[in-house]
């Protein structure tokens, strides 16, 4: 959506009587004027040009001079769009309705007859105050760290994990991240602490399966001076280091079980002791761990204790493989693609269909690693403004002859087209119908078809048919 500042003011006018239309019409004419005479054209205005202030009459059809169609419409145009500042117009004298629409949610009223000036001041205003709204929360987004920060959640699978992460953020709690290779892991355990009361102090990150065992001791724990052939000095371990913040442990379950039964003593007394030394050291930390193993398995293996497993797994989250969130590909695509064109000077670089068929239909062993990898890979090797299937070194999508049915390949067609359009306006609505070419509504129902989600500013959802329908 556009800046406030440089987007056109939108007036919708929701009046019967064409006279009165054409009158207010003449009143804005410095505005974008959208006119409705009923609620369902109302509704239909509201979806497919989002004003910032509605003028309506609360006398509608069916029932013109009554007040419950109107004010019927006035609660389903702020079911629809919170934010919008709505004026009521109500009859000369009819104060209580016009108290009722203000109990309902309007923003202000005016009684008819028109006096313009007066009209102009009170519409004027209220652009004003949402304007100053819109600013501000546009603000407040930008300006703190993001609910979570990095992560791109479309699909339900993601989003109900993120809502977890929020959860159990605040909550001083050792938390267990389970997932494959490459679906981010240590981007939900950075979540974690800047959620956290702790996000102040400091994040510090070691991989237990990328140091020998006979050095992770040393580097966890710390050492004294002379414990060790070049131990020339004191040194304080990342336990220590993350004092006050938290210790992030990756590939937890490569940790040897002689170092297992002092990490557990840690754990439970919160105490170390720095190898080659006697002295115990208290340390505050928040301990998250990560595994792509199935740590059940490895217990009745031998191979983990049992009691570690508990104490670090308060909360347990697991991180859905790439492929179980199909939704979010497209969307993590456009997005690492964006990134990586403006690093190679490529602003105007886009996927062709083909490579978007073959970003969907791929398994994607890799998760979100290998996707990053491939796009980074096609910037460079695309020749044309379209990256292909060939640049993303994936090759034809789809088995031979899986294509051959006519009403299968219009409807495979219709569904890339949908989620290209929705990655391409980051999910605002009248924007991807403008690149297709189609209304909202027909948008909407091409959304409710396939089954798709469109996320929102501040990591809000619209279902398709929930909204159409509103």
């Amino acid at each position: 959506m556009a800046e406030p500042s440089a987007r056109k003011r939108t007036l919708l006018v929701v009046e019967d009587d064409l006279g009165l239309q054409r009158q207010i019409k003449w009143c804005f004419d410095g505005y974008e004027v959208v006119t409705a005479d009923n609620r369902e054209a109302a509704l239909a205005a509201v979806r497919r040009h989002e004003p910032q202030v509605v003028l309506q009459d609360l006398g509608l059809p069916p029932d013109p001079a009554g007040v419950a169609e109107g004010l019927a419409s006035l609660q389903q145009i702020l079911g629809l769009a919170p934010f919008t500042k709505v004026v009521v117009m109500t009859g000369n004298g009819d104060r209580d309705n016009a108290v009722k629409a203000i109990a309902n949610g309007a923003w202000d009223f005016y009684q008819k007859p028109v006096d313009s000036e007066v009209l102009r001041l009170i519409v004027e205003r209220a652009f004003h105050v949402a304007e100053l709204e819109a600013e501000t929360r546009q603000k407040r987004e930008a300006g703190g760290v993001q609910p979570i920060e990095g992560i791109i959640a479309v699909s339900h699978e993601m989003t109900q994990l993120c809502r977890k992460i929020e959860k159990v953020a605040p909550a001083d709690v050792s938390v267990l991240v389970l997932g494959e290779s490459g679906t981010g892991k240590e981007l939900l355990a950075r979540a974690l602490h800047l959620l956290s009361p702790r996000r102040a102090k400091r994040f510090v990150a070691i991989n237990c399966a990328a140091i020998p065992e006979n050095l992770l001791e040393s580097e966890l724990f710390g050492y004294e001076k002379g414990a060790f052939t070049g131990a020339v000095k004191t040194t304080p371990g990342k336990v220590e280091t993350a004092e006050g913040g938290t210790l992030f442990l990756d590939e937890i379950g490569d940790m040897a079980p002689a170092l297992q039964a002092k990490l557990l003593r840690f754990l439970q007394e919160r105490v170390i002791e720095r190898v080659g030394g006697r002295q115990e050291i208290p340390v505050d930390v928040r301990v998250v761990c990560a595994t792509n193993q199935d740590l059940q398995v490895l217990i009745e293996q031998g191979r983990f204790r049992a009691d570690l497993y508990y104490r670090i797994g308060e909360v347990t989250l697991k991180v859905p493989a790439l492929r179980e969130r199909r939704a979010c590909i497209p969307v993590i695509a456009q997005h690492l693609l964006r990134r990586f064109a403006e690093q190679n000077r490529r602003p105007r670089l886009t996927f062709g269909l083909d490579a978007l068929q073959v970003l969907e239909n791929h398994e994607w062993p890799g998760n979100v690693r290998e996707l990053e990898n491939r796009v980074k890979t096609a910037v460079i090797m695309s020749d044309g403004p379209f990256i292909s299937a060939e640049d993303l070194g994936l090759g034809a999508s789809g088995e031979p002859g899986r294509w051959l049915n006519l009403r299968e390949v219009r409807s495979r067609a219709e569904q890339v087209a949908l989620r290209q359009a929705l990655a391409l306006a980051e999910g605002n609505i009248s924007r991807a119908a403008d690149l297709l070419g189609v209304t909202r509504p027909t948008l909407y129902d091409l959304m409710e078809k396939f089954g798709v989600d469109s996320p929102l500013a501040g990591g809000e959802r619209v279902r398709a048919g929930a909204d159409k329908n509103a």
